[in-house]
């Protein structure tokens, strides 16, 4: 249950159970020595544990020091008290391990706020599980009205075919539904919804997507990728105070976690808008770094108007466009070079040719901003690394500013060097690799599988892997996504081994590619990812460590403190608490960093 910390002072989210005083805000005395008249304390001591400023290479201190929401030194703990003086707070630990904050680098944040008003579907173990959970919403709702839910997964149920409307449509006849598929890809819905979406027999298929019908010609009630824009076009819109309460709710719940950044993936312009009156507001915990919606034509704006980086105190960014080349592998819309081993004569869908493709690509760079291609089958894959090349031959330094391609799941052999000879960065997520692994032997083949989710074999090629999960289709929580990278297991720890486990990652690299890699994907390396001095002081504080400990203990761990900017916005009950006006001076953002700087001439 997604919920919203009630008790919230200068920015911290204040613990509301037993106080166990392992945070100690408290005064420190000035330094007497001439040394100490020439240099400005710090905000904020952080003492009292073990601290991981990064991962790759690994560097480890005692202590650091924040001041105007940044890390202004690292060291002993010894050292650090140089940069105390009256008004310095601390913040001790209490033996345990401090790492830089988690970054989301693919991930749908608005779509988690979204589905708040949804039924939760994920966990269902059979069509009458779905139908159940949907009646229970309709109780409260009038009829002809619509009823929405997401996360059912037909893989998971005894008969793994897709369902059809006909179950649906009996229990709900007075209630147009619209149920969409836990990756998103795939739509339910019953007859009523097909009948006020106009679809029937003689409804031709958009390009780039599949209705399914059965021998006569008939919907089936399942739509596939572009076919269910036919009913979600249709779809009544939450009011924008709902979606704004929403929204904060789904950010309380990511920092409680341990996120304090999340790259946002194909944002509509009133979710732009909501964000940008949030950060006005001084209402978001976290950095979030949006990326447009560009295949619709209500998000055609984001030609109109530049990039930024870092408005709001440096919580909100807005640098990409991201672009579907494919559908997803679970509803068997992933682009393949071959036919799906588990249908034959299905290839999946391919959203735009090779020419329109290279034209996409080029308008988002020509706009300054960073391109991002949805890819998960080897073909989309294919086609999104040939466009890149040949964009990149066009302009005059010969390359595309870090391309991005999302998912990057089935790759053939041949591109999997192409990555790195391209510059082409790949935003991957553990967990979709444990979630898939009871099925995706049987979509791709033996031979095929061994090229899906290969992170170690782009690694080892020099390609950048950034990590992600891209909840709400996956678990918010990047401490599962941390476990899978390492172990390639799911929660039961099966299989015993790990599912291919030559692609399973190492701690350091797992931790790197939430960290430091997720900042490089876009372009902000130089202030996030680690605890370096002059970065932002995002950090999180766990009870164990991900470089030393068991990694079985990550799914099992929790988040004692999760602050960013040197701003606490969740703290566990235990934590105490205790602040003077004097001490909020930490909460207030670095002055020069309080505008938006556009991204052009720095990074393009």
């Amino acid at each position: 249950m997604i919920g919203h910390c009630p008790n919230r002072v200068q920015g911290r989210c204040l613990g509301t159970g037993i106080m166990a005083g392992l945070l100690l805000l408290t005064g420190c005395a000035a330094l007497t020595s001439g040394a100490r008249e020439h240099m400005p304390s710090a905000d904020t001591l952080v003492v009292g544990g073990r601290v991981i400023v990064s991962a790759i290479p690994e560097r480890r201190v005692e202590a650091f020091a924040i001041r105007g929401g940044r890390v202004v030194a690292v060291g002993s703990q010894a050292e650090m008290e140089r940069w105390a003086g009256e008004d310095t707070q601390r913040i001790d630990v209490g033996g345990r391990v401090v790492m830089p904050g988690l970054i989301d680098s693919h991930a749908h944040l608005w779509g988690l706020a979204r589905n708040r008003l949804r039924v939760d579907l994920v966990g269902t173990v059979s069509y009458g599980e779905v139908i159940e959970a949907i009646r229970i919403r309709s109780d409260s709702v009038e009829d002809g009205e619509w009823l929405e839910g997401r996360g059912w997964d037909q893989n998971d149920w005894e008969d793994s075919r897709f369902p059809t409307h006909h179950a649906l449509s009996e229990a709900f006849p007075d209630h147009p539904v619209a149920l969409r598929r836990v990756d998103g890809h795939a739509l339910l819905v019953n007859a009523r919804a097909l009948v006020e979406a106009g679809i029937d027999a003689s409804t031709p298929e958009p390009a780039g997507g599949r209705i399914l019908r059965d021998g006569a010609g008939h919907p089936t009630g399942v739509l596939v990728d572009h076919a269910m824009h036919l009913v979600l076009s249709i779809l009544p819109e939450p009011s924008p105070e709902r979606m704004r309460e929403e929204l904060i709710n789904a950010m309380a719940y990511a920092v409680s976690l341990g996120l304090t950044g999340v790259h946002d993936m194909g944002l509509s312009p009133r979710a732009v808008e909501t964000y940008e009156a949030l950060g006005r507001a001084g209402e978001l915990p976290l950095r979030v770094v949006g990326f447009w919606e560009g295949e619709s034509p209500a998000s055609a704006r984001w030609m109109r108007r530049p990039p930024v980086r870092f408005a709001h105190g440096g919580r909100w960014s807005l640098v990409g466009v991201k672009l579907y080349q494919d559908g997803a592998l679970g509803s068997r819309g992933a682009a393949l070079l071959e036919d799906y081993s588990d249908e034959p004569g299905n290839r999946g869908q391919v959203f735009h040719d090779a020419e329109e493709l290279v034209e996409r690509v080029r308008k988002v760079t020509q706009a300054g901003y960073q391109v991002a291609v949805h890819a998960i089958g080897d073909r989309a894959n294919r086609m999104v690394l040939d466009a890149y090349e040949t964009v990149s031959a066009e302009r005059e330094d010969g390359k595309l500013w870090r391309p991005r391609i999302e998912h990057a799941q089935v790759i053939a052999a041949s591109d999997m060097g192409r990555f790195a000879e391209l510059g082409v960065l790949a935003l991957m997520q553990p967990t979709h690799a444990t979630s898939d692994m009871p099925w995706a032997g049987d979509r791709l083949g033996g031979l095929r599988v061994q090229g899906a989710y290969a992170w170690q074999t782009l690694l080892q090629t020099g390609a950048v892997v950034a990590l992600g999960s891209d909840f709400p289709v996956e678990s918010v929580n990047p401490l599962w996504g941390l476990h899978a990278a390492v172990t390639r297991t799911d929660a039961e720890k099966n299989p015993v081994g790990g599912w291919f486990p030559e692609e399973r990652l190492s701690p350091p690299q797992a931790l790197d590619g939430f960290t430091r890699s997720a900042a490089f994907a876009v372009g902000m390396e130089s202030d996030l990812g680690t605890l370096e001095r002059g970065k932002w002081a995002d950090f999180v504080v766990l009870d164990v460590d991900p470089l030393r400990d068991s990694v079985t203990k990550l799914r099992e761990s929790r988040v004692w403190m999760t602050v960013v900017g040197g701003v606490i916005q969740h703290a566990s009950p235990e934590f105490a608490l205790a602040t003077r006006p004097s001490e909020t001076r930490a909460a207030v953002p670095d002055p020069s960093m309080a505008s938006p700087r556009m991204v052009f001439g720095r990074l393009w």
